[in-house]
């Protein structure tokens, strides 16, 4: 068994941001070598999510106004958390969204359903974030 270990490293301008990355992680399957297995590909980061899904626009649009609902991002006193940072709702989108993807490396590629893509959901931007690309198989 081969393991393969690559990290993005994304500079969103705005607070929230959705970047397709699957042209990245498949860069990195390519670069491995690994035909057969599997890729993790996780945030490195509290305040973003790694999810798959349809690449949409008005679908990453309800994202935003679904979440925002969910866990709005101000007033900032709403939050407990917010006692020196004001960034309490990007660790609840986090936790909605979830923290990474798995997917299945079949052939030498992401073995996706249709429309599948991979996604770096930023909800707390405006510096530097990693994402670790893990790559397991043979």
């Amino acid at each position: 068994m081969k393991t393969y270990r690559k990290e993005l490293t994304f500079f969103i301008p705005e607070r929230r941001g959705i970047v397709n990355i699957t042209d990245r992680v498949r860069e990195a399957i390519r670069e491995s070598g690994i035909r057969e297995g599997i890729v993790l590909v996780n945030p490195m980061h509290i305040t973003a999510s790694v999810f798959i899904n349809d690449d949409e626009s008005g679908l990453h649009r309800d994202y935003e106004v679904w979440l925002e609902r969910l866990a709005p991002e101000k007033p900032y006193n709403q939050y407990r958390h917010n006692g020196y940072e004001d960034n309490a709702d990007a660790h609840l989108k986090r936790t909605i969204m979830g923290r990474e993807s798995v997917v299945a490396v079949t052939d030498g590629d992401l073995d996706f359903g249709t429309w599948e893509q991979i996604f770096y959901f930023e909800f707390d931007g405006k510096r530097n974030k990693r994402v670790l690309i893990k790559i397991i198989g043979e």
